[in-house]
């Protein structure tokens, strides 16, 4: 085959025309910059992360600390907390509570709070009740932060301020809260 204005031949087979040639050509030069760009583009986000020192965001936070890592149910967060002998703290809130947003709020801002629940607690935030009657020993109410040992034990014996719900804390509680995470990994001595 030749083409105008050219006196070589084109290595093709006899069948392919110029414009399938050239078609062929853009659709790999195409494929080159998309896969540039994208790895140029992923490179970036892995370069932000590390420079910023900042997790992606999960939607299993709930508004309650995204750069931590959470538990996507009870029973992942109970394998967390025996494989890695951390205390799970179980979070009760409901999206539409005012109690537990202003309760949430708190618990998000603090730069503490949210320190120490990422190095030394696996944690979980639950809008539903679980099956484990253990976790609610008082009531159904929320906002409810209970703790269970990598015993698979429930700390009852870590509370709030409240003796009518004594697993509750507000926003102007969060120091307590804070002496009961720290309460809560002085782990119970389990029998061999």
């Amino acid at each position: 085959m030749r083409v105008k204005g050219h006196s070589k031949k084109l290595s093709c087979s006899p069948q392919e025309t110029y414009k399938e040639i050239m078609i062929r050509g853009l659709l790999s030069v195409l494929l080159v910059v998309v896969a540039v760009t994208e790895s140029s583009a992923l490179a970036k986000q892995e370069k932000n992360i590390a420079k910023f020192g900042k997790r992606i965001p999960q939607t299993l936070s709930r508004g309650w600390g995204d750069q931590l890592i959470w538990a996507q149910t009870y029973e992942e967060g109970l394998y967390w907390s025996r494989k890695d002998n951390k205390p799970l703290m179980v979070i009760f809130h409901l999206e539409d509570c005012p109690h537990s947003a202003a309760m949430k709020k708190i618990f998000a801002e603090s730069k503490e709070i949210q320190k120490f629940t990422d190095e030394k607690l696996i944690a979980l935030n639950l809008v539903y009740e679980t099956t484990d009657k253990h976790l609610s020993p008082d009531g159904q109410y929320v906002p409810r932060i209970i703790f269970v040992d990598p015993s698979l034990t429930v700390r009852a014996d870590i509370t709030g301020r409240y003796s009518n719900r004594l697993y509750a804390y507000e926003p102007s509680d969060i120091k307590l809260l804070y002496s009961n995470m720290e309460k809560a990994t002085n782990l119970l001595k389990t029998e061999l």
